[in-house]
């Protein structure tokens, strides 16, 4: 799964490889991606780096190779071109549909949509009747779903952001490495992606900076699996 801003970057990164075999400085990315610093260009790099999409060659300054493109979004366009037009992110790694298309193609859903997910209330205790949001049926698939606004950075390396909308099938069972929404000790409500280590249950995040949670598996219960990403621009 790219964002926007992982797909626009690697694709300059590929173009200007193409067209010069040597990758665009760090202020040439900053630019292209209309950034303000370049601390957003090392965190996407980061990002398409651990995703096995671009590799840093060691003892060369600035050295990047691109391993591979986002299947069936291999495009000819030149660099500086428009950029991914989506902004719809879906959990299941397939491409995103573009807007336009998405109208063309599927009706609308009102979603509920609950508050920001935060330590200290279970999920129902956030939900709001009078919120809900419009979601194209084509990305939700069979089962129930629901809406809820993500808040801090603890998954930013998954590609989520705070005050996304995050997209999920309400299920009360999920795969080892989904994304989930996890209930624990029947008060906490947390997104973060599931570990199974024996019969222990890890809840894993996105970001260096927070620490995986470790829990008996009788402490946690899943709540929903991510399954798409709303962001605002």
């Amino acid at each position: 799964m790219l964002t926007p801003k992982q797909y626009e970057l690697l694709r300059f990164i590929h173009a200007r490889l193409a067209a010069r075999g040597v990758p665009p400085s760090f202020d040439e990315m900053k630019d292209a991606l209309r950034l303000k610093s370049k601390s957003g260009i090392h965190r996407l790099i980061t990002g398409l780096e651990e995703r096995g999409f671009i590799r840093r060659l060691p003892h060369r300054a600035r050295a990047l190779e691109v391993l591979k493109l986002p299947e069936n979004q291999h495009d000819g366009r030149r660099a500086g071109a428009a950029p991914f037009a989506p902004t719809v992110i879906e959990g299941n790694f397939r491409p995103a549909i573009a807007g336009a298309q998405i109208a063309a193609e599927a009706e609308t859903v009102d979603l509920p949509l609950y508050g920001r997910i935060a330590a200290g209330s279970p999920i129902e205790a956030l939900r709001d009747p009078s919120r809900t949001i419009g979601v194209p049926a084509s990305l939700l698939g069979p089962g129930e779903h629901y809406a809820l606004e993500v808040s801090g950075d603890s998954m930013v390396d998954a590609g989520i952001m705070d005050g996304d909308i995050a997209l999920i099938r309400r299920e009360d069972e999920a795969d080892n490495g989904t994304i989930i929404v996890a209930l624990v000790d029947d008060n906490e409500v947390t997104l973060k992606r599931l570990r199974r280590k024996g019969a222990s249950i890890a809840l894993e995040p996105a970001n260096p900076s927070h620490e995986t949670r470790i829990f008996g598996p009788d402490r946690v219960k899943v709540q929903g699996r991510l399954v798409g990403l709303f962001r605002r621009y």
